[in-house]
């Protein structure tokens, strides 16, 4: 394990680099309230956490192909849907080439923008939306996220199956 100092904008992040055995194929944000947090950990998966506060515990930096996990915040507004954390955590250019996947936890009360952080974050790294699902998400988002992503891995040794997504249970109403 080794660490870097960078400059990300106007804010300059401590790196804490992790090694190959540190670093498992999830990587997940959660917010204080934790349902990500609790999300992850039904899950039966290593996975590694995006800090919640960068500035005082320093970035992560990963070392191999990962999907990511967040939430959606904004309240219903698309400006800020994606945490501040997993932009930092994205702008540096080790852990922005190393995202294979997203999956993004959201509320429907907020409508169109349920899940926004999903499409945001798959169109800025090119790379699939695999999962939406509601806050906590439900026994059954469980089995599908974790059954989906042995599925993903297992194709990704192949270029054609890349683009492999997890069966969404519920229509997708993308913003307007």
């Amino acid at each position: 394990m080794s660490a870097g100092i960078v400059r990300t904008g106007r804010r300059v992040l401590r790196f804490r680099d992790l090694g190959e055995d540190e670093s498992p194929d999830l990587v997940y944000f959660s917010s204080v309230s934790e349902n990500t947090r609790r999300f992850v950990e039904r899950l039966d998966r290593a996975a590694v956490r995006i800090p919640l506060r960068p500035g005082v515990e320093g970035m992560i930096r990963v070392a191999r192909p990962y999907v990511l996990v967040l939430p959606t915040y904004g309240g219903g507004e698309r400006s800020g849907a994606v945490p501040k954390q997993v932009v930092q955590f994205l702008n540096d250019p080790v852990n922005r080439a190393l995202i294979r996947g997203v999956i993004t936890s959201g509320n429907t009360n907020f409508g169109p923008y349920y899940c926004l952080a999903g499409p945001i974050v798959s169109a800025k790294c090119r790379v699939p939306e695999l999962y939406r699902f509601e806050l906590l998400g439900t026994s059954q988002d469980v089995a599908r996220v974790g059954e989906g992503l042995d599925e993903f891995w297992s194709r990704q040794q192949s270029p054609v199956d890349a683009l492999h997504t997890i069966p969404v249970p519920t229509p997708r109403k993308d913003p307007v």
